[in-house]
């Protein structure tokens, strides 16, 4: 049996400042207000020959540009980019995910995947969610002293030994999997467009969210006000100065 802490890692190469994902949206967005004239593109090759006067490697009219759009609440522009994240997290969070319909979904999946097997080194993994504490557990149990931390222990071998004998006994991982906890590891791909992941975080990321979702979301909604600030920045949320999950950054 193996615990591990959720992370996450964003699979998508975001450019520096996010400036070619901000073109791109602009290239679209120009369409609606018919202002093509007013990209200033990075290379100067792109206007012709004078086109060195509107040379602007900084992407300055797509910062605008978008700046505007999400000011003025005209994300479906936003939908013209997107960003694939991989998490890794238990079944419940997974669940919790997949509820945003419109983004697209790869997922570790139980009925194919079999945890006896050596490719998965013969056991189970399991999330331990952030309210367990598993410090000094082994003594605690071995002295017969229950506590939240040991007791979850306990439901996770359990589930384990009781999933394997399911195995033995000839039955597929589609119907031994019946036994096992939401607090199974899995791996999952979100992608979505911006305006998506927009909503994902105002949702995902205030106090009254899950906190084990938060653990995940918090951390990946900073990283991209840094990565692309003109898109996220405006989305505010308490981390970790808040009551529930004080950790740090889960990039991996």
């Amino acid at each position: 049996m193996k615990i591990v802490e959720p992370k996450y890692e964003i699979l998508t190469d975001i450019s520096e400042g996010g400036i070619k994902e901000l073109q791109q949206i602009e290239r679209v967005a120009r369409v609606c207000y018919k202002s093509e004239d007013k990209i200033t593109p990075d290379a100067p090759e792109y206007l012709g020959i004078n086109s060195a006067l509107k040379f602007t490697p900084d992407g300055e009219s797509a910062k605008k540009l978008v700046g505007f759009l999400v000011k003025q609440g005209h994300e479906a522009m936003l939908e013209h980019s997107q960003l694939s994240v991989l998490f890794t997290c238990d079944r419940g969070v997974a669940n919790e995910l997949v509820r945003h319909r419109i983004a697209s979904f790869a997922q570790e999946s139980t009925r194919y995947c079999n945890y006896s097997k050596e490719k998965f080194g013969g056991e189970l993994s399991f999330i331990r969610p952030y309210y367990i504490d598993v410090t000094d557990t082994d003594e605690k149990r071995e002295s017969a002293e229950y506590t939240p931390g040991s007791t979850w222990l306990d439901s996770c071998e359990s589930a384990e030994i009781l999933y394997k004998d399911m195995i033995a006994l000839g039955m597929r991982p589609e119907q031994a999997r019946c036994v096992l906890p939401l607090c199974l590891k899995t791996e999952i791909v979100v992608t979505a467009n911006y305006r998506e992941w927009r909503n994902i975080f105002k949702l995902r990321t205030p106090v009254a969210a899950h906190p084990q979702m938060r653990e995940l979301m918090c951390p990946l909604l900073m990283e991209l006000q840094k990565k692309i600030p003109v898109v996220f920045d405006d989305i505010y949320t308490y981390w970790p100065a808040d009551d529930q999950t004080q950790k740090g950054s889960m990039v991996k």
